[in-house]
């Protein structure tokens, strides 16, 4: 049976404090001596199940208390703007838990509805508006949207400094370069995870399971790049596998792999026989299947979690894993959005 340990009290376990308490992002994971004894004490058919909504509550209490400092240096209090499209139960579903995160952490928030029959135009032209309405800290269109619609055109006609999603292709390219951005809420909570863990990343090799441009492709980048740049990074060596990698030569990348992120929306894609000993596995993906047992429909990711946490030092579960922390990291960019910290005199004042 895996051992459920919330990530804060891991480390105050091992005598430490927990790294990125703070808003910034600049500590890459360097591997800890009380880290290291946990792995070599720790029986390995007993996984450490970490706790993404205890994780995910310590953050939103960080983003609580900041709102809390900026409003009381007088400030307006921060707002988030969503533009939901269509009746899709599982958008309106996540629309509603980032609306009620934001009333959780201070932020005030709207929701705009838009029946799925809206042109481009009227949702470009809606997008304008709240790009110039100065009210308006933080502003995401929940994707995705229905065909008639270009994904790509309304990700790029939201104001990058108001992209909370960080889609926007500045954001995203600022990102590539390892400079400060708006950094996507699902990688960045990956990210969060793996650094507030204490799961060293430095040499270490990863392999992401999936290459989305939202979530696979931004993985990787946060995991490989420079950690001695403005936007430190992870210094893993990452392989990044998709859907023409045969099954048989994804096994001989896992297999090695110190990490497996898995985010290719495949159930039970990772299985034990392609994990080794030790690893640390992170299940981003989000399938709904049928229960075979009462028939009704349930939620698991793309990781076999009861066979491979006989095997890895560390697991993410599904539902519970990443999904509360895609939340808390979207808290903390409509923050980071209301303070302007991405525009060029604040970004300055940054690296002074």
């Amino acid at each position: 049976m895996a051992t459920i340990v919330a990530p804060r009290l891991l480390l105050r376990l091992l005598g430490q404090t927990a790294p990125g308490t703070s808003s910034g992002r600049g500590c890459s994971c360097h591997l800890r001596q009380g880290a290291r004894r946990l792995h070599l004490s720790a029986s390995r058919n007993e996984a450490v199940v970490i706790s993404g909504r205890k994780l995910a509550r310590q953050i939103r209490q960080e983003a609580r208390h900041e709102v809390e400092q900026w409003v009381a240096a007088g400030n307006r209090r921060p707002h988030l703007s969503v533009v939901l499209v269509g009746e899709n139960p599982a958008s309106h579903s996540y629309v509603l838990n980032k609306t009620k995160a934001a009333a959780d952490v201070g932020i005030s928030s709207e929701t705009i509805l838009k029946p799925a029959s809206v042109t481009e135009d009227e949702l470009l032209d809606l997008i304008v508006k709240l790009n110039d309405d100065t009210n308006v800290d933080g502003l995401l269109v929940q994707l995705p949207l229905p065909e008639h619609i270009d994904e790509r055109k309304v990700c790029n006609a939201v104001n990058p400094e108001k992209d909370v999603d960080g889609f926007h292709v500045v954001n995203v390219g600022r990102m590539c370069l390892d400079q400060y951005s708006m950094l996507p809420a699902t990688p960045w909570g990956v990210w969060e995870i793996i650094k507030r863990t204490g799961i060293p990343t430095l040499g270490k090799n990863v392999v992401v399971a999936g290459r989305s441009k939202n979530v696979g492709m931004p993985i990787a980048m946060l995991l490989h790049t420079d950690g001695r740049h403005e936007r430190p990074g992870g210094d893993a060596t990452v392989t990044i596998s998709h859907r023409y990698t045969p099954k048989e030569q994804l096994k001989q990348h896992t297999i090695l792999a110190d990490i497996v992120v898995a985010a290719a929306g495949i159930p039970n894609l990772i299985t034990a026989d392609m994990i080794k000993e030790g690893a640390a596995v992170i299940d981003v993906g989000i399938n709904r299947v049928q229960d075979p047992v009462t028939a009704k429909p349930k939620l698991v990711g793309d990781v076999d979690f009861e066979g491979v946490k006989q095997k890895a030092s560390y697991i993410t579960p599904v539902p519970g894993g990443v999904g509360p922390m895609t939340v808390a990291m979207l808290m903390k960019n409509t923050i980071i959005a209301a303070k302007k910290m991405l525009r060029p005199q604040e970004l300055e004042a940054l690296t002074s």
